[in-house]
């Protein structure tokens, strides 16, 4: 009897001490899973503070208070970065990947931004979208830039536009190609975009920040 239960301690014990060090303590630090909720909740404070500058912005001039398009640049291109953000309910409605140019490299990891023409960089800054039409890659929408920061945006042919090498589905942690400095994403978000844009009695603002 007494080797019977020295064996179910001895079975307890092997029990608890696996359990132990399969689910460490947080007490240096936070796991890789709050980590990333740490990530999420930057990225949505950022872009609900963008958010109400493009809200103000967008009375001002008379653009449209409904909705608005945010591409948070700072995020990789393998994540859905752009967004269509309803501005009266504070919220995404959807989001798709985005293309950074690639400013005349072979492949540009991660964004670098210039207004400089010819350089096939993004540019940041907000953007007024305006009529479609077809070009190169199919439909695609003008852009005018509205900063000093992307002032050359519709003399450089920096549009909205769709392309076969942007997936519909997230890629991270690879990135995804990259433009020659339009914001260029998948041809089925490009259709979503459309839709928004076409049915909104006043033009959109689309916001290209880091």
């Amino acid at each position: 009897m007494k080797k019977i239960t020295v064996a179910i301690i001895v079975i307890l014990c092997l029990i608890a001490f696996r359990y132990y060090f399969s689910h460490p303590s947080n007490t240096n630090g936070p796991t890789p899973y709050n980590k990333n909720n740490q990530a999420k909740d930057t990225e949505q404070a950022r872009l609900q503070a963008k958010a109400k500058e493009a809200r103000q912005f967008a009375r001002q001039k008379n653009y449209s208070t409904r909705i608005c398009f945010l591409a948070d640049m700072n995020m990789s291109s393998g994540k859905k970065r752009f967004f269509v953000y309803d501005l009266v309910a504070d919220t995404v409605l959807t989001a798709g990947l985005v293309a950074h140019g690639s400013c005349n490299q072979n492949y540009l990891r991660e964004g670098q931004f210039s207004n400089t023409p010819d350089c096939s960089c993004s540019s940041l800054g907000k953007y007024l979208v305006s009529y479609k039409y077809k070009g190169k890659f199919g439909d695609a929408f003008k852009l005018y830039g509205l900063d000093s920061t992307n002032s050359n945006a519709f003399n450089r042919f920096i549009v909205l536009h769709g392309y076969s090498c942007v997936p519909d589905y997230e890629t991270y942690p690879q990135t995804i190609c990259n433009s020659l400095g339009c914001p260029m994403v998948s041809y089925r978000f490009l259709n979503n975009l459309a839709a928004y844009i076409q049915q909104s009695p006043k033009p959109i603002v689309l916001w290209m920040f880091q």
